[in-house]
């Protein structure tokens, strides 16, 4: 059965899928992190560079030959990614074919539109019998 974490109340998403691909990984997961578009991916894929300086998480495109080799890959659509252990889905839409991994990860922004599809994504992760855990992140801030 997958397992769906909410992470909602994300200052900047893409920061927290950052700390949450980190933390994976050195935890010896790998790690698939869908990005509705190739602007979103680069800028995930700039941010693995830089967010921790003493820090590296090997990661490629899903598109690299080196995919299925490397712990955390970054793709745009579902079909052909090599992993089924850690999806962090970037997207708005409930992801294709979650039912494959573990675990999957969903970072909630603050805005009303990001809640409300967070929302329709809890309800359909929910009626299909996934295990199911939310955390704040603004109570883990102190805000």
């Amino acid at each position: 059965m997958t397992e769906v974490c909410f992470y909602h109340n994300a200052p900047d998403r893409l920061r927290v899928a950052c700390v949450l691909a980190g933390k994976a990984h050195g935890n010896g997961r790998r790690i698939v992190v869908f990005a509705p578009d190739g602007g979103m991916a680069r800028q995930f894929d700039q941010m693995l560079w830089t967010f921790t300086p003493l820090a590296f998480v090997p990661h490629v495109a899903a598109t690299s030959p080196l995919a299925a080799e490397t712990p955390v890959v970054i793709g745009t659509q579902f079909e052909g990614l090599p992993h089924d252990d850690v999806l962090i889905n970037l997207g708005d839409d409930l992801p294709a074919g979650f039912e494959r991994y573990r675990l999957v990860i969903e970072i909630v922004g603050r805005s009303d539109p990001e809640r409300q599809a967070a929302r329709g994504r809890y309800r359909a992760y929910q009626g299909r019998g996934c295990a199911l855990r939310a955390h704040d992140l603004a109570q883990r801030s102190g805000e």
